[in-house]
């Protein structure tokens, strides 16, 4: 049974809609905005906000140290 008692055409008529609305190239921008607003709001309900921003932060700390450490090594094999 579909949702709200829509059938195909009414399904088919609103996403001409949509897809007038946004435009064929805002389209794939405005559905990935959508996606990841719904994954906030679960990550949200479920407290998974402080571990995901977590390993993202070390990353990039890995990145700069792993950088400084080979930059180091050239010039102390220039030397």
């Amino acid at each position: 049974m579909m949702p709200f008692h829509m059938g195909p055409w009414e399904i088919g008529l609103i996403l001409v809609i949509i897809l007038i609305v946004f435009g064929v190239g805002k389209l794939p921008q405005a559905s990935s905005a959508l996606g990841k607003g719904l994954r906030a709001f679960r990550q949200g309900q479920h407290g998974e906000e402080d571990e995901e921003e977590t390993p993202k932060a070390k990353k990039k700390v890995t990145k700069q140290v792993a950088k400084k450490t080979t930059q180091s090594k050239r010039k102390a094999s220039i030397t």
